[in-house]
Formats: C-alpha cells, structure tokens, sequence
C-alpha cells in the first residue's frame, strides 16, 4: 500500500468488525486460562496483560508507525522526551557515553548535559555536519549515535548517510529523531538509522490535543556485540533473558521488546488509550498535511526573506543563502516541512513586540498543528542554555521560531506582515 492508504487503514483490516478503531479503555485482560497466563509472562506467545505493557488501540498505532517507518517494529510511549531518554538508557549504562549533534531541541539538550550524567551516562556533543567529529569523540565506551533529521531551531540537516558510515566503523546505532521530517517528508532507516523517534504530539497528532511518543525499531543492528551489556547479559528481572540471544523470532524487534519488557514495564511510562487514538486519528490526514505544512512554509520563507525588518532566514527549502541546501535537498524530496526561523532587525526587544503583535498565530510552546505558532526560543524553549551554548545550538537572541499551519497563505502572511511592521525600530 502507498503512504497515505497505510496512514489510514495499517495495522486494521477486514477481520476486525469495527470500521474504526476502537479506544479499548481497560487497565487489564482476562486470560484465558492458567497456561495462557503463563505464556503471555514467558513471552511464548504474544498478547495482552495490563495497559502498561501494551493495548489493542496501542498495537494499531504501534504497527501503522512501524510501517510507515519501513521498520519492524515500535513502542508507544508517554512523550517524545520519554521515546527519547528510554531509548538513550535501553543502550547505555552508567560509564558508558554517548555522542550526540549539538543542534538538538533545548529539553533534549539539557536531558543529555544534566540528568543523563546523573546516571553515570556520558555525552559528547559534536557538529552534526562534520563526520570527522562523530569519529573523534567516539570510543570504546560509546554506544550509540543521536540526532535530529532537522535540528530544532537551527533547521539543518545532517549528512545521515555520512553518519551512518562513521557508526558502522564503530558499530553504533544510529538514533534518530525524526519529529520535524514526520514519516511523510523523511525515512531515516532508508539512510542507515536503526531507531527512529517522534514526539506524536506535533504534526503526527496534528491538533494540539494530546501529547505522546513512539519508537520505531529497524530491526537491522547487531546487539550481540559484548559492549552492548543490557542485550548480552541475562536480565534478572525477566527470566535471565539474553536480548540479543534469546528472542529467535522476535529478534527483529529486540530494542522495543527490551524497552517494553524492561523500562515500560517497571518505570511505567505508558501512554493512554485515549491518546492513541487521537495519533490514529491524526495519522489518517497527516499526508495532506504535510503538504500543505511545506508549502506554506516555503511561501513564508521566501516572503520574510525579502523582508526589510528581517536581518536573516532559515528554512531547509531555502536556496539562496543556505549551505545547507545541497543536504538538505538531497534527503527531503516531498518538502521541507512546516518550520521557518528567522532574524528580526531590533534583536530581542523587536522580537518580543513582534510576538506580541500578532493575532493569527499562536504564542505558545510547541510546534507542529495545524494552527501556526510562534515563540522566541531564547527566552522560553531554549532559556535553559547560556549564550554560548544559544549559538551553538543555533537559537540566537534575535531568532523567532515560526511553526506555519495549514491556514490560508494570505492570512499567514497578512499576520506576520502586521506583526513585523508594529515591531519596526
């Protein structure tokens, strides 16, 4: 099936009596008897338990995900910061490390800089664009590669490619996270990554209405690499399992089994029937989204170019003025997505007189719906971060942070051409 007739119908065909997907809300399921109780804990045969664990709403939008993804399987979870820091902890332990882009969102930035350490996890944050980089700060404690397929706010793509090729020489997985692409514009396991990761709260879900995660696993990595201990060495809470050894016909999904049987199990992270089925809801639209998302974006990025009151503009779509086109256009070839940032003249005053001035957009801390937002990062998403790290991280004092909707292009533009005349020094 092409994308959009899988974003619809994966995971739920004609053997199931409801049209729609049903929103199973149960905490538990009945067994069928003692030796289908025993099966289900053994993992000789797959099923249901608790709604930790799993649920059938979750098996749809967990399966439609993977799909979507081309991998072979995936785990729903609470957020995209819990897809993200379970992901990091189901590869590393402490003493181990971790190399990572600089150009990440600021909550990622900071799991990585100050809560990780906590448990012993170190990481190295290097220059997503310089593969010689991700070679230096690699070692024999490195056990996993991270990046974003397009850095929030700097709006760059990495090489993914060229990465993937310095993780097969250190054999690391590469994981990614792939919320500004969304499975429509980009997929990453084409290019070498082995776990994908979105927060389904932005153009996924689509609306605002409810926050989630999800983690999509390749299937491809080797994990019987001794230095990947959590895969190799019996886990005692789970029968002496051997991830990497013990699974046979579930070894293609043995990062999200592990992560399931392990994190979600016993730290309980889960997300909510409900919510799930609002990503399934969102899923259904997202082609026809993204497409609108992308090319009203394109339009915006271009109108503020030729700006007066605009000192500079970034959006992955843009030629002139980005050198980081040939990459990006290289990897992007249905859009560049719906984010545009962007300079105002006036630095931060200007900036917060702009944000204030505006009536159609949203001021407000997220991104992806189908109404267009805005926000200046500096002071709010990414505030957590001194100057130098701001620059780094691409998220400069004077950096506006727009997420353009799906309204019409004229309202957009109107909106912002109001707004920016109000914060004309």
């Amino acid at each position: 099936m092409g994308f959009t007739t899988t974003a619809i119908h994966g995971g739920w065909g004609r053997e199931n009596s409801e049209r729609a997907v049903p929103v199973h809300r149960t905490t538990a399921y009945n067994f069928r008897d003692t030796e289908h109780a025993a099966n289900l804990f053994a993992l000789k045969e797959l099923g249901h338990i608790y709604t930790r664990l799993n649920n059938p709403t979750q098996d749809v939008l967990e399966a439609r995900m993977a799909s979507l993804e081309g991998g072979t399987g995936a785990l729903a979870i609470a957020s995209g910061t819990a897809a993200i820091f379970n992901s990091i902890i189901n590869v590393a332990k402490a003493g181990d490390e971790i190399v990572a882009s600089s150009e990440l969102y600021g909550g990622t930035y900071s799991q990585f800089k100050d809560i990780l350490p906590q448990f012993g996890i170190t990481v190295r944050f290097v220059n997503p664009h310089e593969p010689a980089e991700w070679k230096a700060a690699s070692n024999e404690k490195t056990r996993a590669f991270y990046y974003e397929t397009i850095g929030n706010p700097s709006l760059k793509v990495p090489d993914l490619e060229a990465v993937k090729k310095v993780a097969e020489d250190v054999h690391v997985p590469v994981i990614v996270d792939a919320t500004f692409t969304t499975p429509y514009l980009l997929n990453p396991i084409d290019h070498g990554a082995d776990v994908v990761i979105h927060s389904l709260t932005k153009w996924i879900g689509g609306h605002g209405t409810a926050v989630g995660g999800i983690v999509v696993d390749a299937g491809k990595f080797d994990w019987t690499d001794p230095k990947f201990s959590t895969f190799n060495e019996p886990d005692t809470g789970y029968h002496g399992l051997r991830y990497a050894h013990d699974l046979g016909d579930l070894s293609p999904i043995s990062f999200v089994l592990r992560m399931r049987l392990v994190q979600l199990r016993n730290l309980g992270a889960c997300l909510s029937p409900d919510n799930e089925w609002i990503f399934l809801q969102g899923l259904e639209t997202l082609a026809l989204r993204m497409e609108r998302h992308s090319t009203n974006a394109a339009n915006i990025a271009k109108f503020l170019s030729e700006h007066p009151s605009v000192s500079w503009v970034r959006y992955p779509g843009l030629k002139t003025g980005n050198e980081n086109y040939p990459i990006s256009s290289r990897y992007l070839k249905k859009g560049y997505g719906g984010m545009v940032v962007f300079g105002i003249k006036g630095g931060r005053d200007a900036g917060a007189k702009f944000i204030e001035s505006l009536e159609l957009f949203s001021h407000v801390a997220n991104v992806g719906d189908a109404k267009s937002l805005a926000i200046h990062p500096a002071s709010t998403t990414h505030s957590q971060l001194g100057e130098e790290h701001l620059k780094v991280a691409g998220a400069g004092a004077d950096l506006i942070r727009l997420s353009i909707g799906i309204e019409d292009i004229d309202d957009i533009r109107s909106d912002l051409e109001s707004a920016l005349k109000n914060a004309a020094i």
